[in-house]
């Protein structure tokens, strides 16, 4: 059988609404890009500039954490200080999406600054087999430009970008790890040693410390790029032994649509219906057994991480060098907390793919800026090089935030494309690819029989109306489909070998 990859390749094919598929195009663009960024980012070139300082830059990178897990975007029952203090000392996003909702893809997305199709990451499989080499990652290109470079914790990406050069890695390659005695591999300086097991620590304990230590060590005058990325809050959920009471008594509401499944699921096309990501009736999910189980395990796991977060920050300041440090942070996608029943990601529905953005760095970012724009996970990456002030390579697909600091734009970015394609999968979610714009969303899902759903989202948040199919919908659902074909033609689609 061929793998998710393959398979996507085939339905992105057999779609009956499919532009022109350009397939062999990124092959050549990108082996130009690398050579642009190979004389754009050369050290001789960085050195005949003046002497600025450039940043230090901290990503903390969450696990399928919610755009609405923080205090600071308002939940009632999670606190995380330590997060909303980045939000509230700089920019807090309330629009931040992902364009793949599943691990692997979007963690390339946010180091490639390429879309699934682009990169050709488009699944959780092939994990062994590196990204392409012609693809620059921008910790290459910090690291061209002087910076040190680290990643810690759940890397999840093909090979655990390995093949790259660290000043230092602690990473693990699998979806979860084991959080009693977690697996994770060692390098520097370009090599990366075998697993090892650890016992008896919290794997995003331990990656705090390995990153405390790694800050501590003397770097001269060279800026660093540290990417912290947790494993917590990702099935089974298990806590940290001091969280082991937390929540004992709390009330976890239920989602208004978690019936829906009573009713048929109103609206819903059989793809929606027949997913098995539902709580409560999965044998392959046994963590995910029961509405109030889930969200509290999820909860704490991210209290623990902005533990962890806090830890960092506390670091830093002491260290005297917060304010010289540029921090993101944001997710890799949402999570469905028993909305429709649900639970997991992949869908294009709001809690799957609405993410938390933040970034902080005063010298370029006034406190508590808050902006409604659309920003995308693949504006991430351009965001990360602008913050060290580097050229953005022309092949990069998103575009840096930081303009935002200045002042509001609502011409930002007007619609965006998703798409996700992995199949088989876990939980038979079908592929499916879709257009939001900031009032409508259209779904496409691809495989026969294909079908839609459209929702408009100003007068229908929550999703439940579907009206793809209604005559008097028809004009706006004709436009959306043509804008979609628009968008995804854009896209240069790099192929598996």
């Amino acid at each position: 059988m061929p793998d998710s990859s393959q398979r996507a390749s085939e339905i992105d094919d057999t779609c009956n609404h499919a532009g022109p598929t350009r397939r062999d195009l990124l092959q050549g663009s990108l082996a130009i890009a690398g050579a642009a960024f190979a004389s754009s980012v050369a050290p001789s070139a960085l050195l005949a500039e003046p002497k600025a300082k450039r940043p230090n830059l901290v990503f903390f990178f969450g696990e399928g954490q919610r755009a609405d897990a923080l205090s600071i975007a308002g939940n009632p029952i999670l606190k995380t200080p330590n997060h909303d203090r980045i939000g509230a000392e700089g920019m807090l996003f309330q629009n931040a999406f992902c364009t793949n909702a599943l691990c692997a893809p979007a963690r390339a997305t946010v180091l490639t600054g390429l879309y699934s199709r682009s990169s050709g990451a488009l699944s959780n499989e092939r994990l062994n087999v590196p990204l392409p080499s012609d693809i620059p990652l921008v910790t290459d290109i910090l690291r061209e430009a002087g910076y040190e470079v680290a990643i810690l914790g759940k890397v999840h990406i093909r090979n655990g970008v390995e093949d790259r050069y660290w000043d230092y890695y602690f990473g693990h390659n699998d979806p979860s790890n084991n959080y009693a005695n977690p697996i994770f591999k060692e390098g520097r300086k370009g090599k990366v040693g075998p697993e090892r097991q650890f016992h008896d620590v919290y794997p995003d304990d331990l990656t705090v410390d390995r990153a405390l230590a790694w800050l501590d060590e003397d770097r001269g005058d060279k800026p660093f790029c540290l990417l912290i990325w947790f494993v917590a809050p990702h099935e089974p959920f298990f806590r940290a032994r001091r969280h082991l009471d937390l929540y004992r008594g709390t009330v976890i509401p239920k989602p208004a649509t978690f019936d829906d499944d009573l009713k048929g699921y109103p609206g819903k096309p059989k793809g929606f219906i027949d997913a098995e990501n539902k709580i409560g009736t999965t044998p392959t999910h046994p963590a995910c057994g029961s509405l109030e189980g889930i969200v509290k395990d999820y909860y704490s796991g991210l209290v623990a991480v902005d533990e962890n977060i806090g830890r960092v920050l506390s670091y830093l300041g002491k260290k005297k060098i917060l304010e010289d440090t540029a921090i993101v942070h944001s997710s890799d996608h949402g999570y469905f907390l028993g909305e429709w029943r649900m639970f997991d990601k992949r869908l294009m529905h709001e809690p799957s793919i609405r993410i938390p953005m933040m970034v902080r760095y005063p010298k370029r970012i006034p406190a508590g800026t808050v902006r409604t724009e659309a920003v995308l996970d693949v504006d991430i990456a351009p965001t990360l090089l602008d913050l060290a002030g580097l050229p953005i390579p022309a092949h990069m697909q998103g575009k840096s935030m930081l303009p935002l600091a200045k002042a509001p734009d609502p011409a930002f970015r007007p619609e965006w494309y998703y798409e996700y394609y992995e199949w088989p999968n876990p939980e038979a979610v079908r592929p499916c690819r879709g257009i939001r714009t900031d009032r409508y969303k259209l779904i496409h899902y691809v495989l026969d029989p294909q079908e839609f759903e459209l929702y408009d989202l100003q007068a229908d948040p929550q999703e439940t109306k579907n009206l793809y199919g209604l005559s008097q919908y028809a004009s706006l659902q004709k436009h959306l489909l043509e804008r979609l074909e628009k968008l995804r033609s854009k896209l240069p689609d790099r192929r598996q070998a």
